[in-house]
């Protein structure tokens, strides 16, 4: 599917009835040959206004999209953190070898005031809305004071526009998945949208956020950067 090296669809069935964490150590080795890797570029933009840092981190890593990005721009320390031992396996061998790699959980994760910036990117629609604050909360924390945290999202399309369908269809059916099958499957569109993000982002502790619209080429425009400072 995807690709020739990319996992068949009954790779991806198989997947959707696992845990996240497990179904994603299950995807991990075929990941990157999907379209569900975030775009170079998205990242690619992202390092450029990160700027050159002392310190960044890369907040569900993943197979190290956005590593590999921003390790050109931090000058001392580059660390990513994810909760699945097979991305993290991919990350390794695609990462330049100064990369930090953490297994851990995003929610509570083991930093404290020691990043210049931390990313998240094609990554957010696995936090749970309820697990929102917390996430914040752990990014926050693992800040320096006056970093910033850096993110994609979008806003909420019109009903009329078929991604806002596709996107609403998606999540339907992975509420009843969810609902009917243990363990449950985060995987949800339409999270984290602007701009109802922003009183959140204002909870734990972030002020001065920037909202960045036409940042990335064709076919992101409908993408926003944001930027929200510690």
């Amino acid at each position: 599917m995807f690709h020739p090296n990319g996992p068949t669809w009954l790779e991806l069935a198989r997947q959707a009835l696992s845990s996240t964490e497990d179904g994603y150590d299950r995807l991990a080795p075929k990941f990157d040959y999907t379209p569900f890797r975030t775009p170079d570029a998205l990242v690619e933009e992202i390092a450029r206004r990160m700027g050159t840092v002392r310190s960044a981190l890369d907040v569900c890593c993943g197979t190290g999209a956005a590593l590999r990005a921003i390790s050109a721009t931090a000058t001392e320390r580059v660390t990513g953190i994810d909760s699945s031992a097979g991305m993290l396996a991919v990350a390794k061998n695609v990462c330049p070898p100064r990369v930090e790699l953490v297994r851990g959980d995003a929610l509570d994760m083991p930093f404290d005031a020691e990043f210049d910036v931390a990313v998240c990117v094609g990554a957010l629609g696995h936090i749970a809305e309820a697990d929102e604050p917390r996430f914040l909360a752990s990014i926050h924390r693992a800040l320096v004071p006056g970093g910033r945290f850096m993110f994609v999202t979008t806003e909420l399309p019109p009903w009329t526009d078929p991604v806002r369908v596709v996107a609403e269809i998606f999540n339907g059916v992975m509420r009843v998945r969810n609902a009917v099958w243990d363990p449950p499957f985060v995987m949800y569109y339409l999270t984290f949208l602007w701009p109802n993000v922003r009183g959140r982002l204002a909870f734990a502790g972030f002020t001065d956020v920037e909202v960045v619209r036409g940042a990335f080429p064709k076919p992101y425009g409908r993408a926003l950067l944001v930027i929200a400072r510690k």
